[in-house]
């Protein structure tokens, strides 16, 4: 099988200009490129560029994958967004790495080894870019969730030391976002693992300030701050704007309700509430098989019921299949005597299916493919 590669870059922040886009297509002549995005497929060769600098330079979003079974996430964050000590903190593998840029750092999301190599066989319209480019603005409003998951990938591999702290006790590890969903997915992060972490995590939302509270901090703002905020909003900064205000407020509402520290979980306390959520799963699909099967039998039921409310018509059906004379024609005819098999045993007596059965095969019994179904599927003993 041939190799195939699959590149999609974004632009968030800022739109690409007609320069940068003549350059980026002296670079790949075959890309489809926008003022926001360049994507392109390779089934041979690849991109002549280092991905890193298109993201240095002119995007904010990047995913790489592979038919061999790489797969790879990277994000372009303002340094404004998250502080180097969180992000060394995470960064303990080649999982999850930064880079320092001047003004922004690059994360980078990596699966590394992965046991499904089949996986992105074809990746073109999956869907990955739209599914996790709202982790970058995820992370620019403060959620790490996202840096908490790539940090499991390395568990997942098993890739750390059992006596290993995890990086931050996080909130909302058990009600994880779309984005964050996905990104499991894409790393391959262990769903048992990912829900025990969920599970033991504190999930309750901070408390929201009431009106009369917020309006009293608005009112405290200094003008020259505000004005800053309008003026990013006028320059079509809006979201900057936003970003930062929140970042304001929330490291003003953490002076006087701290959220409670809880101790943090080391990698063999989180496999052994992984162990536990194996079990509760394990639990959970025996019940909705059992559902599932009910579900089954009691439509199966139903129909069983209304072909025994008419026998004749059923019979009739079963002739006009075999007579066709070809082979979905005699499958459709296998089934349905199948089902007056069942439908008599339910509603009638398996002697008078055997009768009208007898005469069936009185009429049919040349037809060697037919026959061959029915020796299959234990309606007839083959002479």
């Amino acid at each position: 099988m041939s190799e195939y590669q699959y590149l999609e870059f974004l632009a968030v922040d800022r739109p690409l200009s007609e320069r940068e886009m003549d350059h980026l297509r002296a670079i790949s002549s075959r890309a489809q490129i926008t003022p926001v995005s360049f994507v392109n497929e390779y089934s041979w060769g690849g991109l002549k560029a280092d991905p890193r600098n298109f993201m240095r330079h002119f995007f904010d979003v990047h995913v790489f994958l592979a038919n061999w079974g790489d797969a790879i996430l990277m994000v372009r964050l303002p340094r404004e967004a998250v502080d180097q000590k969180t992000l060394k903190a995470f960064c303990t593998s080649p999982h999850l790495e930064f880079e320092k840029l001047p003004e922004h750092w690059l994360l980078t999301w990596s699966l590394g080894e992965t046991e499904d190599n089949d996986r992105f066989g074809y990746v073109e319209g999956t869907g990955w870019m739209a599914r996790l480019a709202p982790l970058r603005e995820e992370l620019m409003r403060g959620d790490l969730r996202s840096l908490y998951i790539g940090w499991l990938r390395a568990i997942t591999n098993e890739d750390a030391d059992q006596e290993a702290l995890e990086p931050m006790a996080l909130q909302g590890l058990g009600q994880l976002t779309a984005a964050q969903q996905a990104l499991a997915e894409f790393l391959e992060v262990d769903i048992d693992l990912l829900a025990g972490v969920g599970g033991d995590s504190q999930t309750s939302p901070p408390e929201t300030a009431d009106d009369a509270t917020l309006d009293a901090w608005l009112d405290g703002l200094p003008k020259i701050e505000v004005r800053g905020y309008l003026r990013q909003m006028l320059d079509g900064q809006g979201a900057s704007a936003e970003r930062a205000l929140k970042r304001r407020h929330a490291a003003w509402q953490a002076q006087f309700a701290p959220t409670p520290e809880r101790v943090r979980r080391s990698v063999a306390e989180l496999w052994q509430l992984a162990e536990q959520a194996t079990g509760v799963r394990l639990i959970e699909e025996a019940k909705a098989r059992r559902q599932a099967e009910a579900e089954r039998k009691r439509q199966r039921d139903v129909w069983l019921a209304k072909l025994a409310a008419d026998f004749p018509r059923a019979w009739k059906a079963a002739h006009e299949d075999a007579n066709k004379g070809h082979a979905h024609a005699y499958d459709a005819a296998c089934r349905q005597l199948v089902d007056l098999r069942d439908a008599y045993s339910q509603h009638a007596t398996l002697a008078a299916f055997q009768k009208e059965f007898q005469r069936f095969m009185a009429e049919h019994s040349r037809r060697r493919a037919l026959v061959q179904r029915l020796v299959k599927a234990g309606l007839w003993r083959d002479k």
